[in-house]
Order: structure tokens, then C-alpha cells, then sequence
């Protein structure tokens, strides 16, 4: 889940898990397509020796993002996306804000009997923006074109998938049958009367866990998509304390963090991951900032007094001989300690034989003397353990631009018709705010926070990547999601996104 006002955020969680520990600091997001394959679920048939998927985590796999490079983010023509002009509702009614896309094992979009489906976080737009993720409800779309999208309506049964509300996930279909696997954050406690909106005082609760849902299968017609609702919903992974905070932990923390699990298959192995969004365990007091990497005598204060609270990291668990049901964690891809708070939706492509990171964050969660915006940011290895360097020195992949900082989030990327781009999608954020910021939003009247929210799908932005570097090549239409059966031209067939996905 994503965007959080600066107003609504406490989130935590606690574990009881397994993996043998591995001497480690923090944690990591991936995001993945493979060349552009890979990023896909692998069959739930299909295994991998269990010990061969965890050997590249050593004793010392984590890498870190330095403050060094983080201090020299800035905007420029490569990383700056368009100003968004005003947009059509996917949805009358209801906010829409993190999406993705249903996807094949490889990675690819997947394109069932002709039809897309996106799944997509939901609330009724009578909330104000702010509140919409205490009552978060994944709904899913379908079209046959990629871009017009017809409402199926919410994925689960009422009050049959865990927690009270359910944030970011991701979705792949075993194509041979049809089932789907559908990993979810489950958020709060949903035996607790209490755990409802509007709050009551010491109701709602931000516990977090990753939680999946299977067993029903994606069903299409000439008329549209539904789904055989028999899911089955167990809890995967819980924060263990040792690689990941835990909520007891997190305490008064600015943003708690473990949520929206990215399925990962690297086709070159057969191995299967998840990764997301976490919080090392750290103790400020006793975690100095300045030491990383800094020239003699600069910056000194800042970031040193506050930073060891911000404390991101990009999760990742390991299948277990192939399962798509029994995961162990293991140590963290990436930590972005006296960085930042949140590296929010970590995903990884797989492109020319190198693993892409990728991970969203804001403005206000970097930490004191860092000046990032709202963005994708992303990284590169050559092994997925790592040591990632961030793309184009710095980390940051993709801005809005400067007149409109907030304008869209939450970009998630997904395979496009060249070898060396991918198309990211994200929703349309807050717009006309001025010289304001997302913390000023929770002032201003209840009128004016719905009339400077999009709460809708926002153009697709395609990059090209190029080893260390990547470059903004174009905007495409709203929503528009490209597979081997969208259609941006109108015609029936063939689209931005070849066959195989890549």
C-alpha cells in the first residue's frame, strides 16, 4: 500500500519465523522483470532445491544506500515525468489509487482469453483522501484493450480475507489451470470489533503481515472476467525482530512498515521470492549517520541527529523447494537507514542478465538534510543478493515535476515491447496544492482535500534502462496497461507489448 499522508501513517506488525540467521543490518525491495521476463510466478509445480535458492544470501548480503548518493538526487529531462493534465474516473464513486496487474509465471501481463485484469485498491470517495487506507478493499478491472477498464467488482468475499483492510499485492496465474495466487498485506485485526472506521479511541490497528489467497481460479467470458471465489487465506510471514522490525519495535516511529509483497520468479534458476516493503531493527541513539561515506567535514549535524529513525529497508523471503506457500525470510536486499523511512511496492526486473530494484517513496521520508521527491527509485546488481549500486548515481528513476510534486505515485513497473524498457504504471495523487506539501493537506477543508485528490489511474510512463542508467522515452495513455492483447491504436490485437512479454 501506498501514499501515505503524512497525517494517517502508524503501521507495525510482529513474526515468529524461520530461515538460520545470517548476520545481516537491514532490509531491501526488489522489483523484477526479466529481461523483461522473470518477474512472474513460477508454476506451483515447479521446484527449485531449496538450498541452491538460498546460497547467494552470504554472510553479508544487504547492501546499503548511501547517504553519500542520496544527497545528490535531483531532477533533470531523464527523470522527470510530464505535468498531468486533468483526468476521466476509472471508477465513479470510489477512490482508486495502488494498482498492478494480473501476470503469467514469466513476468508477463498476463492476457486471459482475450481480457486484462488489474487489481486495485479501493474506497468510497465520500471518505476523505487521507482515510481511504482504513478501509482499503482490493476490487478488480478488466478490458479488452489494455485502457478501458469495466469494474468486475471486489476480489474476496466480505470478511473472508485476513485482517480488517488489505493493502498492495501482487497476483500471478498458474496458466495450465487457471488458479490464482494472490499475495496480500493484511492489515489490523479483524476479530477486533474495535478495528473499524471511523476509529474509536484505541480502535484501528496498523498490524501487518503477508498473507495469501489461492485456490480460486480466473474465469472469462464473452462478457468479461470473474473469479471462482473459493479462496483459501493463511498468513505467510510476519516481522521476525532480528532482520525486521517488528511493531512493538517500531514504537512512535514515523511510518512502520511491513507490506505489499511483490512475487519474483528468476527463470534462470527456477528459484521463487517475494519481496516488500520493511524496517530495519535499529537503535537511534546508537546508530550514528555520519560516518557513511562523507567527505571530511561535511554535513556533521542534519541527518546525524534524526536519521537512524528513518530506517527503510527491501524485504525478501525464499520459496521453499519451489512452494508457493511455504517461504523463509532472509536477509534484506537494500538498507536505507539514515536515508530513508520507506522504500514502499519493491519489485525486481530481471533485464540482460542484471537484477533492477526498484522501490516508491515520498518527500517527507527521507530523512532530515536529504532532499528526494515523491519517485521511483531503483538499483542494480548482478546477482539477486546483490551489491546493488543505485541507478544513475543516486537511486532516483523517475520524478513528477517540480510544478506538480505530488501529481502521481506509486509506479510499478511491468514489461514493455523493447528488451531494454518497461512501462510503469502508478494513480493519480494530489495536484493544484500550490506550494503546499502532503502534510498540509490534513488543514486544509474537507471540500478541498477531496477536490485536490485524483484518486484514478495516471498516464503510463515508459524508461529505457541501460546498464546503470535509465531515461523518461514517453508518456502513454491513462491506465493504459500493456500485454500481447492491448491495443493502443484501436485495432484488435498487438499493442505496446509483444507475446512473450518482453
Amino acid at each position: 500500500m501506498t501514499d501515505r499522508d503524512a497525517s494517517d501513517d502508524r503501521r507495525t506488525e510482529s513474526w515468529t519465523g524461520g530461515f538460520s540467521r545470517r548476520h545481516v543490518l537491514a532490509g531491501t525491495t526488489a522489483v523484477g522483470a526479466s529481461a523483461l521476463v522473470g518477474s512472474g510466478l513460477g508454476a506451483a509445480s515447479t521446484g527449485a532445491n531449496a538450498e541452491h535458492c538460498f546460497e547467494p544470501f552470504g554472510d553479508d548480503p544487504t547492501a546499503t544506500w548511501e547517504i553519500s548518493d542520496a544527497r545528490q538526487i535531483e531532477l533533470t529531462e531523464d527523470n522527470t515525468a510530464p505535468v498531468i493534465e486533468e483526468l476521466t474516473d476509472i471508477a465513479p464513486n470510489l477512490w482508486v489509487w495502488d494498482y498492478w496487474p494480473l501476470r503469467e509465471m514469466d513476468g508477463s501481463v498476463a492476457c486471459i482469453d482475450g481480457w486484462n485484469v488489474i487489481f486495485a485498491l479501493t474506497s468510497p470517495d465520500a471518505l476523505l483522501p487521507g482515510k481511504r487506507h482504513d478501509v482499503a478493499e482490493i476490487r478488480y478491472f478488466y478490458s479488452r484493450d489494455g485502457q478501458d477498464w469495466q469494474l468486475g467488482g471486489p476480489i474476496f468475499e466480505p470478511n473472508r480475507a485476513l485482517g480488517n483492510r488489505q493493502w498492495a499485492s501482487s497476483a500471478v496465474v498458474d496458466s495450465e489451470t487457471r488458479e490464482v495466487y494472490f499475495y496480500y498485506t493484511a492489515v489490523g485485526d479483524q476479530e477486533n470489533v474495535e478495528d473499524t472506521y471511523p476509529p474509536v479511541e484505541g480502535g484501528i490497528t496498523y498490524e501487518q503481515r503477508i498473507a495469501l489467497a489461492h485456490g480460486a481460479k480466473v474465469v472469462a467470458s464473452d462478457s468479461g472476467i470473474d473469479f471462482e471465489r473459493r479462496w483459501d487465506h493463511e498468513i505467510l510471514l510476519t516481522a521476525d525482530g532480528e532482520y525486521y522490525q517488528t511493531m512493538d519495535q517500531a514504537g512512535d516511529g514515523i511510518v512502520y512498515a511491513f507490506r505489499d509483497p511483490w512475487f519474483f520468479m528468476d527463470e534462470d534458476t527456477g528459484c521463487k521470492y517475494l519481496v516488500w516493503e520493511a524496517n530495519t531493527p535499529v537503535d537511534p541513539e546508537n546508530t550514528p549517520c555520519e560516518t557513511q561515506n562523507l567527505d571530511q567535514g561535511d554535513y556533521l549535524s542534519g541527518v546525524a541527529a534524526e536519521g537512524a529513525q528513518y530506517n527503510g529497508n527491501i524485504a525478501i523471503a525464499v520459496s521453499k523447494d519451489g512452494s508457493m506457500t511455504d517461504w523463509e525470510l532472509a536477509p534484506p536486499l537494500l538498507d536505507a537507514t539514515c536515508v530513508n523511512q520507506q522504500l514502499e511496492r519493491g519489485n525486481i526486473v530481471k533485464m540482460n542478465n542484471r537484477y533492477y530494484l526498484f522501490a516508491i517513496s515520498h518527500k517527507f521520508t527521507f530523512a532530515p538534510g536529504i532532499d528526494g521527491p515523491d519517485g521511483l527509485y531503483g538499483w542494480v546488481a548482478d546477482s539477486i543478493h546483490g551489491d546493488y549500486e543505485p541507478l544513475n548515481g543516486t537511486g532516483l528513476v523517475l520524478a513528477n515535476p517540480s510544478e506538480a510534486p505530488f501529481q502521481a505515485y506509486s509506479w510499478i513497473p511491468v514489461p514493455y515491447d523493447d528488451e531494454d524498457k518497461v512501462a510503469l504504471l502508478s494513480y493519480y495523487n494530489y495536484h493544484d496544492l500550490g506550494e503546499k506539501t502532503l502534510k498540509d493537506v490534513g488543514d486544509f477543508s474537507e471540500d478541498r482535500q477531496r477536490e485536490v485528490f485524483g484518486g484514478t489511474l495516471a498516464p503510463t510512463i515508459v524508461i529505457s534502462i541501460d546498464g546503470t542508467e535509465t531515461s523518461f522515452v514517453e508518456e502513454l495513455p491513462a491506465g493504459y496497461v500493456p500485454s500481447e492483447c492491448s491495443d493502443l491504436d484501436g485495432n484488435d490485437g498487438d499493442d505496446g507489448g509483444s507475446d512473450d512479454g518482453n
